[in-house]
């Protein structure tokens, strides 16, 4: 049996969002460290726990060398964490080969960056069909499955056009089809307005919103406290350690994750060297 034919019938196979505890939780993260060589060592996540459930829209936010980007990449399986588990739809993904974790990444989570990250020689649709390309399937589906991604944003009259002849807002929405087209479990969005103007910004925040309304998975990571505070759920975080989550289904249910603001005096938080964002 291939490594993603296996994946999937040990684990996907029970359902998006599977987890085994009951609350359908897509994303886990149960007390994740990070820390790169060095002298001294950097730490750039201690003691991480919180779970993302199917449908929730969360926003992960904190400064610069507050550790989200590190966990931006140890959720997205773009890194692996120095210990602590890690689980996307119930699959415990620290300990899979390269390869196994490409075809976790392919079908499973669905990336937005603020760069766009989309080829300037092709055309949208080609850029998004791209989205599918390590997945298996065949070049006629996967185009197919393009044209209704990118009518899924707004854009299905910009199929032909490559890049360079769309608007910052445009090439956004391109990458939020991409993201959209393998239908992840979940959707992680790197500083997804961060590049753009306001006007543009305040559309592809809209687009989020409808994409979480219809039943997406989205988890925003962002510095801007002011994007943050209008999204559902919000996790702060300061110096490699969760300090806020408001999450009120963990609170009631005495999950790893509360409501509970950590005070920094509480475990020597402030200022200092060798944290990494």
């Amino acid at each position: 049996m291939s490594v993603a034919a296996d994946i999937k019938a040990s684990t996907f196979d029970r359902g998006p969002g599977a987890s085994g505890n009951g609350d359908d939780a897509v994303l886990e993260l149960d007390d994740v460290t990070k820390t790169y060589p060095a002298l001294p060592p950097v730490v750039a996540l201690s003691s991480v726990s919180f779970r993302v459930r199917r449908g929730e829209l969360v926003a992960i936010v904190g400064p610069s060398g507050s550790g989200k980007s590190t966990l931006l990449h140890v959720m997205g399986t773009l890194e692996r964490p120095t210990s602590g588990a890690v689980r996307i739809t119930g699959l415990h993904v620290a300990g899979l080969d390269d390869r196994a974790l490409s075809v976790v990444r392919a079908s499973r989570i669905g990336f937005v960056f603020q760069q766009f990250f989309l080829a300037e020689h092709q055309s949208a649709l080609d850029n998004v069909a791209d989205g599918l390309l390590y997945a298996g399937v065949a070049a006629r589906e996967r185009r197919a499955l393009a044209a209704r991604a990118l009518q899924q944003v707004g854009l299905a009259n910009r199929q032909a056009f490559k890049p360079t002849k769309l608007s910052g807002g445009e090439r956004q929405r391109v990458a939020i089809a991409r993201a959209l087209i393998g239908q992840p479990a979940i959707v992680l969005a790197d500083e997804p307005t961060g590049n753009l103007d306001s006007t543009n910004g305040a559309a592809i925040f809209a687009l989020l919103q409808q994409l979480h309304a219809a039943g997406t998975t989205i988890v925003v990571i962002t510095h801007d406290h002011q994007l943050a505070a209008r999204l559902p759920r919000q996790i702060e975080m300061l110096d490699g350690r969760i300090v806020t989550d408001t999450d009120q289904f963990s609170r009631s249910a005495g999950g790893p994750a509360s409501n509970h603001r950590v005070a920094p005096s509480e475990f020597g938080i402030g200022p200092q060297a060798g944290r990494a964002g």
